[in-house]
């Protein structure tokens, strides 16, 4: 499956209710050339599922912020959510309602081929890491599976509400950078 034909079977979902209330699937954005990094987040607010566009309001406004000031190039990253379309009222998306959508994640995953995954926050790695998984304690930490290294740190909202979280947050990114960089290197 390309990109083309992902994006139209994205479209065109209704696995779950979700699907009922969604302006648009907020499927990702970011280089699809193999992006080498993937965050992912838990799913799109009201900004996100307005524009189509994952990570567009404040925090989306903080995470370019953070990658901009740490020197990502936009060519090596792409960002999605677990699910793809908005939960009313912003409220965490239900574990049934993650794993109807998750089918769409790993088509990603598969189309992009990430070296690194990072997790934005307790949902995403819940979904991506372990079931059981807490962001205070898996944050930081390297997960290998397969060819694909993956670990996890605060989603940018939770440093809106509680600003003593943006050196950790900041300290996480700066570790990706840097695995990034000599995984890249090795690789060239």
């Amino acid at each position: 499956m390309n990109w083309e034909e992902f994006e139209s079977k994205a479209q065109s979902c209704h696995a779950c209710g979700l699907s009922s209330g969604r302006t648009n699937v907020v499927i990702g954005r970011g280089s699809k050339n193999q992006g080498r990094i993937l965050f992912v987040g838990e799913g799109p607010g009201e900004n996100e599922d307005r524009q189509g566009l994952p990570f567009v309001g404040q925090a989306g406004r903080l995470l370019d912020l953070a990658l901009g000031a740490l020197e990502f190039s936009p060519d090596d990253y792409y960002i999605a959510n677990v699910v793809k379309c908005r939960p009313p009222q912003n409220r965490e998306p239900s574990e049934e309602e993650c794993e109807m959508c998750l089918p769409l994640l790993r088509h990603q995953f598969i189309l992009l081929k990430p070296r690194i995954v990072v997790c934005l926050g307790s949902v995403a790695a819940r979904n991506l890491l372990s079931k059981d998984a807490r962001i205070t304690a898996v944050r930081g930490e390297w997960v290998r599976k397969g060819n694909t290294l993956f670990t996890a740190t605060y989603h940018p909202a939770a440093l809106l509400r509680d600003e003593s979280k943006k050196a950790d947050f900041y300290y996480d990114l700066k570790k990706v950078r840097d695995t990034a960089a000599e995984i890249f290197k090795t690789e060239n």
